[in-house]
């Protein structure tokens, strides 16, 4: 629970943008426009369930329209209210200008708890907000492209995309309404593990960064590095497993809704999944110790610490005894303004969200060209890269045949190097190319800049730069 004395996420946000506009020459008015939210949609629609009508309430946030369409996902939560979607709105805009995809911000979100209705009830309420919104251009193709977010996945994306098909029957590029859709409904290979893969390129951006690494006081790569994760959804269910199996960290703690289990050898994030899709919590999982205090365990002692589930977990109650010498927020602020001063001056080193949780938005930029473009990645180019590859194989093993020579190909070496780049290849490398060039971007303001002391507010310099000089461009 965030601290009674703390301001709320909106006024993080907004906190945040004055801490990095602060170094940069804007004019007050420029500021101003950067900083307020647009516009925000309230809907308020009907349903009816079970024999009776039911209200609901939602909403939509425009943040910016520097660029557009407007890009953002939209959330299912009880606890949904209009600061939060502007708040997130505003983050998309910086978090969109921060890896150069050309998007506004945006955010929606409906008050609602998913678990208290079956399938067929929420593709009614779906549908029904998707009208109220699309009606009003706050869905469309050029205009405001939602995604997933918490509480939604690809199927309410593929309800909403199918809506908006049937209010708009001769938009050839009705598709591109929406990202996250499954594969069969216009998605992309590749997204569903996309905020998940992309915290774990950053990390490793991160520690190819020596003099970066060195301010946490680690030392070497990835590899044995104790990780805790709050949150076991999507994102920290990937981020977990990518860490585990292709970089041998050891995720020694993971914190959940009933409480936590900590495993010092390390966990396997998809036993775990397994056994909480079993039982509904981590309680009693084989092998590990369970803490029913699970927040407790943020202030656990490891290498690396990854919240990837509610905003303000870390906030001015906890921030003293947080341990974690580095910090990657997987989710969408969950360090308070008033625990980021605290921490920044322990020497903690945080990667911010705005960074750290992009490659959501970055693979749904990639969807939604396909989409526009009405191909898949790699159907042209695929089977000539093979071909090439071929003519290069085939003068090798002629080559190796040569027995003067005294060489021969590895037995595997034919098989992968003639491998083509198919959609997931081809998005995987999209998407890291984006995570290292953000973060080269950031780290360089960081060194530049003796005044910034955190990679928070030189990611916040380079997003409000960007914004800025689109808003230049236009004659502002």
């Amino acid at each position: 629970m965030q601290h009674h004395k703390e301001p709320g996420f909106r006024e993080n946000v907004d906190l945040m943008f004055h801490r990095a506009a602060a170094h940069l020459d804007l004019t007050p008015g420029l500021a101003a426009k950067i900083q307020i939210c647009n516009s925000t949609y309230t809907v308020r629609f009907g349903v009816r369930l079970r024999g009776k009508i039911e209200t609901f309430v939602g909403y939509r946030s425009v943040h910016s329209e520097h660029m557009e369409p407007v890009k953002g996902g939209i959330r299912y939560a009880p606890e949904v209210n209009q600061n939060e979607v502007e708040a997130l709105a505003a983050l998309m805009t910086y978090k969109c200008a921060l890896v150069e995809t050309p998007f506004g911000g945006s955010k929606g979100g409906l008050c609602i708890d998913p678990r208290n209705y079956d399938e067929r009830e929420l593709e009614q309420i779906t549908r029904r907000f998707a009208y109220e919104l699309a009606k009003r251009d706050l869905i469309h193709p050029a205009q405001n492209v939602p995604a997933p977010d918490m509480g939604t996945s690809e199927r309410e994306m593929a309800w909403i995309a199918d809506q908006y098909a049937r209010m708009n029957t001769t938009d050839i590029n009705a598709r591109a309404c929406v990202t996250g859709k499954p594969l069969n409904a216009g998605g992309i290979k590749g997204r569903v593990e996309a905020t998940g893969r992309g915290v774990q390129f950053a990390l490793q951006e991160f520690f190819r960064h020596p003099e970066d690494v060195t301010k946490t006081g680690l030392t070497g790569s990835l590899a044995g590095k104790r990780v805790i994760v709050q949150g076991l959804g999507n994102v920290g269910y990937h981020a977990a497993s990518f860490l585990r199996d292709e970089d041998d960290a050891r995720i020694i703690a993971v914190i959940e809704r009933d409480g936590a289990v900590i495993q010092p050898d390390g966990l396997d994030p998809e036993a775990l999944r397994t056994w909480i899709a079993q039982t509904g919590g981590v309680k009693d999982f084989p092998g590990a110790d369970y803490v029913a205090d699970g927040a407790k365990l943020l202030e656990a002692e490891c290498d690396i610490l990854i919240p990837a589930a509610l905003e303000g977990v870390i906030n001015l109650g906890n921030a003293d005894r947080i341990r974690a010498p580095l910090i990657i927020e997987a989710a969408n602020g969950p360090i308070t303004a008033g625990a980021d001063d605290i921490l920044r001056e322990k020497g903690t080193v945080i990667i911010p969200d705005l960074y750290a949780n992009a490659g959501g938005v970055t693979v749904s930029y990639f969807e939604w060209v396909k989409n526009l473009s009405h191909i898949r990645f790699g159907r042209m180019q695929r089977r000539n890269e093979e071909a090439h590859a071929r003519l290069l194989v085939s003068e090798l093993e002629r080559l190796s045949a040569d027995k003067q020579l005294g060489w021969e190909l590895a037995p595997d070496f034919k098989k992968r190097y003639l491998q083509g780049a198919d959609e997931l290849q081809l998005v995987r490398s999209g998407l890291d190319d984006t995570m290292r060039v953000a973060y080269q971007s950031i780290s360089e303001e960081w060194h530049r800049r003796p005044q910034v002391k955190d990679l928070r507010t030189a990611a916040f310099i380079v997003a409000i730069e960007r914004v800025a000089a689109s808003y230049r461009a236009k004659g502002l």
